[in-house]
């Protein structure tokens, strides 16, 4: 399938999922991400901050827990630059911190900047990846570019509802693959290919 195809089907079943499966759903995620990743050697996690009205994994949970039992770990939150389009990094000190964008995303109005070299862990957003760990978002490529400036052993943890799909057909050069999808079932680990 192509991204396109792809970005409609898997926002459409994420939109249809009732407020019991969602729950359910994030649940199941937040369980999984604690006992599969191990985040012993991790100082510097980037999150995203889910987008709720498109029904994007509540990461809110798994950020509480961290800031509760794993004080070695400093948060990065995303924010996007309007006039280049990039996505800066500021560590998260607190909600008093934050104020939503023009898409209803919760993000940094001010802070400290993280430098993407000092980013151990990215959990990015999707909205669905394939057996290759290539992602497909919505489509303005804030995080490939983000992710190609990230230290190459940096961990890259794709969050989603969804089991991996078939390979997406139209990949290009400038998409960054993930190491690994997270999914309520399973942590997926890709085989890195060259594009």
């Amino acid at each position: 399938m192509t991204k396109a195809s792809l970005r409609k089907e898997y926002l459409r079943k994420r939109l249809s999922l009732s407020e019991a499966e969602y729950a359910q759903l994030n649940f199941q995620l937040y369980q999984n991400f604690f006992s599969s990743l191990d985040l012993s050697f991790i100082k510097v996690l980037h999150t995203f901050l889910p987008l709720q009205k498109n029904k994007e994994p509540d990461t809110w949970i798994i950020i509480d827990r961290i800031r509760r039992e794993f004080p070695h770990i400093r948060l990065s939150l995303p924010r996007i630059e309007q006039a280049t389009g990039a996505l800066e990094n500021i560590f998260f000190e607190g909600l008093h911190q934050l104020e939503k964008n023009a898409w209803g995303i919760a993000e940094p109005k001010q802070g400290v900047p993280t430098p993407p070299l000092q980013i151990d862990m990215v959990l990015v957003p999707l909205l669905a990846c394939d057996t290759n760990g290539q992602r497909v978002g919505y489509g303005k490529g804030f995080y490939d570019k983000f992710l190609a400036t990230c230290r190459p052993d940096c961990i890259t943890v794709g969050i989603s509802f969804f089991e991996p799909v078939e390979p997406i057909e139209d990949i290009n050069a400038f998409d960054v693959p993930l190491q690994y999808c997270l999914t309520p079932a399973s942590l997926h680990r890709f085989r890195q290919t060259s594009f």
